[in-house]
This record gives structure tokens, sequence and C-alpha cells, in this order.
């Protein structure tokens, strides 16, 4: 039992993000992206709402995704440069597998939505932790795609928003460890207030 803790700690403690236009694929196959997200969805749920959806982007579908981010930027941003066009054009062919997470909660139930939309962020963070038990790496970013109206429409129903769009694939190079907060600054015992 103690190795298997042991190894346990170990994964919790070395799970690094990595930069999605850093990736190299190959992605998870199939298999492993069941696996990864049936571990996604082990999250807490007040009142077992899933108040949050996976949605996968195939290989073969990047060119269509790249499309609608033209087609979002022409609208929207009607004045970007062509750089923003090629970063976008880069964004849709990053490698590995895409997941888009999207924030699905139920309006005017007795669960509050701050609670169901924590509970998406775990389901992330859970996406997040099952890659890396597979020994993929992970990288969960937004940007203007996650709040644009037209890619929004693209991948969500009424109510619902992208939470973030997440890329799993093998790291390009070594990942660093970025700073952490010290716990001194994040953690304190509680003080009860004085009467």
């Amino acid at each position: 039992m103690l190795n298997n803790r042991s190894s346990l700690l170990s994964l919790l403690e070395t799970r690094r993000s990595g930069k999605p236009r850093e990736l190299v694929g190959p992605g998870p196959t199939a298999e492993e992206m069941e696996r990864i997200l049936a571990i996604a969805a082990r999250t807490p749920d007040h009142g077992k709402l899933f108040p949050w959806r996976f949605v996968t982007v195939a290989d073969d579908q990047r060119d269509m995704l790249a499309a609608l981010f033209r087609e979002a930027l022409a609208e929207e941003y009607p004045d970007a440069l062509t750089t923003k066009h090629e970063k976008a054009n880069e964004f849709a062919h990053h490698a590995g597998q895409l997941v888009v997470l999207i924030s699905a909660p139920i309006e005017d139930h007795k669960i509050p939505v701050w609670e169901q939309q924590l509970s998406c962020g775990a389901a992330g963070m859970n996406l997040l932790w099952g890659a890396h038990a597979l020994g993929y790496v992970a990288g969960w970013v937004t940007g203007w795609y996650a709040y644009s109206e037209q890619v929004r429409s693209a991948f969500c129903g009424p109510g619902e928003r992208i939470a973030g769009f997440i890329f799993i694939g093998h790291a390009g190079r070594e990942l660093e460890e970025r700073e952490r907060a010290p716990l001194a600054t994040v953690w304190k015992p509680w003080a009860p207030p004085r009467p």
C-alpha cells in the first residue's frame, strides 16, 4: 500500500501543464481518450447535475475549426492583423487531441450556478490528471476563441459557454517548473471572530 501511495503522491507532485503550441503528437488513442474522459467525469457535482460537457475535435476536423476561427475573426475583429489570423490557424492545428470543455449550468436550480461552475473547473482538472496519469502532457487555454460568440455557438447550447480548450499530447521539449505560490501566501489557520 505504501508503494502505491508513494506513486500516487509522486504523480500529484509532478503534473505540469504544457503549452499547446509546444506539444507534439500523437495524442491519446480512442481507448485512452475514453478513459481520460471517464476520469474527468468523476468530479464533485452537488446535485448530480453534470453541469459540464466534453466536445472532442478530431484531427480531420481541424481545417473546419480554423475556418470557424477565420469567420469569427472577420466578424468580431474586422481590423485584425494578419498575425492574429495566422495564430488562429496555428491554434486550430496544435498537435494532440483537442477537448473543448463546456460549462453547462442549470439555471434557476437549488444548486447555485457558482457551485456548478466549480464542478466544471474540477472536471477540467480531472481531465488534466487523467492525461498525466497515462503519460501525456495537457495544456488548458482560453484566449479570444473561448469568448467569441460565433465560436461559442458552434460548440454550445443556450446558457452554455466554453470553459477552455484542452490539448493533450506529448511535450515537445522538457517542461519547466513554474513558480508556485508560497504556502504562507495562500494558506492560514482560521481565526474565529472575537465576540
